[in-house]
């Protein structure tokens, strides 16, 4: 099982990305995944989850938006009006027990992109 993020980079405020999460080895519609960030010196929290439902963090709403491609087994995360304090390195996350905001409960990772976000 493996998950292969791209898309990070540097952006200026009110700018956007898009993070893409390419998923192997298994059907990522049978779980629950998720977007984390974890900026330097802070816990990774979580951005925003995907299972039967969607569920964004209070400080994303809005301006970020998950979605999926079934056909390339693909999860993005869209990210418009960026802000400086949405840099921080993000990782996509998949989980097998059901669908929450603790990292401890996501088996796996992708590798992390950095989003850094100052003019």
């Amino acid at each position: 099982v493996q998950l292969v993020e791209s898309g990070g980079g540097l952006v200026q405020p009110g700018g956007s990305l898009r993070l893409s999460c390419a998923v192997y080895g298994y059907t990522y519609s049978s779980y629950c995944m998720a977007w984390f960030r974890q900026a330097p010196g802070k816990e990774r929290e979580g951005v925003t989850r995907l299972d039967t439902s969607i569920m964004y963090a209070d400080s994303v709403k809005g301006r970020f938006t998950i979605s999926q491609d079934a056909a390339k087994n693909t999860l993005y995360l869209q990210m418009n009006s960026l802000k400086p304090e949405d840099t921080a390195m993000y990782y996509c996350a998949a989980s097998s027990m059901g669908c929450t905001w603790y990292p401890a409960d996501f088996r796996y990772w992708g590798q992390g992109n950095q989003v850094t976000v100052s003019s």
